[in-house]
């Protein structure tokens, strides 16, 4: 069963309640509409009242203090955010009329990381038209990610891919092959995979042909989560993927918070917001 199906079954069973604090956008509120009729979720609007339990949420998941708290409540995509964290809600979808900053600048404040994570990221579900699925990370959110910070999106990607697509083989992608070259950026692929255990640094078709894998020495050619070296080459991979391959993009989602959250593209059809929220519900069961 494909991942997007997967998800299709998982949020049929569960009905979660999903807050959707861009309800006023009419994609958003079509998509929201057809969730709720086909019984995938809860669709919930965001909370028109500021109310304590938001605040205690807001003050908790960050430290922050009670005024500011109080202060950025007024801000819809905060309140959704202090929403979950407060239990009114499992997860949050949102960026379709919000930029990413803003999304993850909620989602910090009124959610907080998840317990021993300090760094967020992205990811995006890739379908192909030949039924190979792919975690791509990070496109989304950090620009130069350093030696530390790419062992965080190995780490967050490898759970997205065990609960996704029901196993992961993590690969962190460079220009050279284990030995073969050298550079600052093949170094800190080369320190985020020794940290983590993790194959790296490999080339791209290393990571996914065997045949050329077993030239070069390292891995079986089936890695299914795929961590670039920095945001030009995921985001730059990803589009490339939908535009000359016609592979489906789904999400991004972001990893690393207490609760999962979706951040639409802006440009997302009534059809992406869909499926989207259906993986993002679908994460709302990782362990």
């Amino acid at each position: 069963m494909s991942a997007l199906n997967t998800a299709r079954a998982v949020a049929a069973s569960v009905n979660a309640r999903v807050v959707f604090p861009e309800l006023n956008d009419p994609r958003v509120a079509e998509a929201a509409s057809r969730l709720r009729t086909d019984g995938l979720c809860t669709p919930i609007p965001v909370s028109d009242e500021i109310t304590e339990d938001l605040v205690v949420a807001m003050t908790q998941a960050r430290g922050t203090k009670e005024a500011i708290a109080r202060r950025l409540l007024h801000k819809p995509l905060y309140r959704a955010a202090a929403m979950v964290r407060a239990g009114q809600a499992d997860a949050m979808i949102a960026g379709a009329d919000s930029p990413t900053r803003r999304v993850i600048e909620a989602a910090s404040i009124g959610i907080g990381f998840a317990k021993g994570v300090s760094l967020p990221s992205s990811c995006f579900l890739m379908v192909f038209p030949d039924g190979r699925e792919f975690i791509f990370a990070d496109c989304a959110v950090n620009v130069s990610p350093d030696a530390v910070a790419l062992q965080a999106i190995a780490q967050a990607s490898e759970r997205t891919g065990r609960v996704l697509l029901g196993k992961a083989s993590v690969a962190l992608l460079s220009f050279s092959t284990g030995s073969s070259g050298a550079g600052e950026s093949v170094d800190r692929v080369r320190a985020a995979a020794d940290a983590t255990g993790f194959l790296g640094p490999i080339q791209a078709d290393a990571a996914l042909n065997a045949a050329i894998a077993h030239k070069k020495g390292l891995g079986d050619g089936a890695a299914n989560v795929l961590v670039f070296p920095s945001l030009d080459a995921g985001n730059i991979a990803y589009k490339l993927c939908q535009e000359l391959g016609n592979a489906q993009a789904i999400g991004p989602f972001l990893q690393g918070f207490a609760h999962p959250i979706c951040d639409l593209s802006r440009g997302a059809t009534v059809n992406d917001i869909v499926e989207s929220t259906l993986v993002t519900i679908a994460l709302t069961q990782a362990k």
